[in-house]
Order: C-alpha cells, then structure tokens, then sequence
C-alpha cells in the first residue's frame, strides 16, 4: 500500500514541477516531438555557412544600359533561338483563344 501512495505522490510532484516550469506533464512517455521542437534551427547556421553565390544574370538585368557585362550564355540562347526561328524549327506561336487552338481544330 506504501509503494501505491509513493506513485500517486510522485506523478502529483511532478505535474506540479512541470506547471511551475511551464514544461510538457507526459506521464505515459508519449512521443511528442518535444525534442525537436526545442532544438536550435539548423536553416540560418546552414545559409551562414554557404558564401553568396553571385548571379549574373540578375546583375546583366539591373545594369543593362551599361555594354560591359553581358551574360555570354543568354545571348547564345537569344541568338540560336532567332536561327531557329528562321529556318522554321521555331516554338509554334500559342493560342489566344479556344478557336485558335490546333486541338481543337483537329477535333472538328
């Protein structure tokens, strides 16, 4: 009867210790995820971590008027995209409605 009581006494303890700590009362050891939660975010040690990488495309885009810079493999691909369309292996022109639509002329 001893061994009944002492329990009692400790679970109330220790429901009174976590009110007074403002900690999780778990008493039958559910997993909660409360470890993880507590756990220091790793994504700003991580970006810290890394060095920028410079983009030069967004910095041909904010400085355009001066000749300097120019993103070598952009104007590459501006350039055989006008070969292309030239020889007629172009990307075909989009529709702006229903009725333009090669879809839905071939289901007529």
């Amino acid at each position: 009867m001893a061994a009944t009581s002492t329990a009692s006494r400790l679970a109330a303890l220790v429901k009174t210790r976590c009110e007074i700590f403002q900690t999780a009362y778990n008493p039958t050891s559910a997993r909660t995820g409360a470890k993880y939660l507590r756990a220091r975010l790793r994504g700003p040690s991580m970006v810290k971590y890394y060095p920028p990488v410079a983009n030069i495309a967004k910095l041909v885009k904010e400085y355009k008027d001066s000749r300097v810079m120019v993103n070598f493999a952009e104007a590459q691909r501006l350039q055989d995209v006008e070969e292309k369309k030239r020889r007629g292996k172009g990307a075909p022109t989009k529709a702006k409605d229903k009725g333009q639509s090669r879809r839905t002329a071939r289901k007529r």
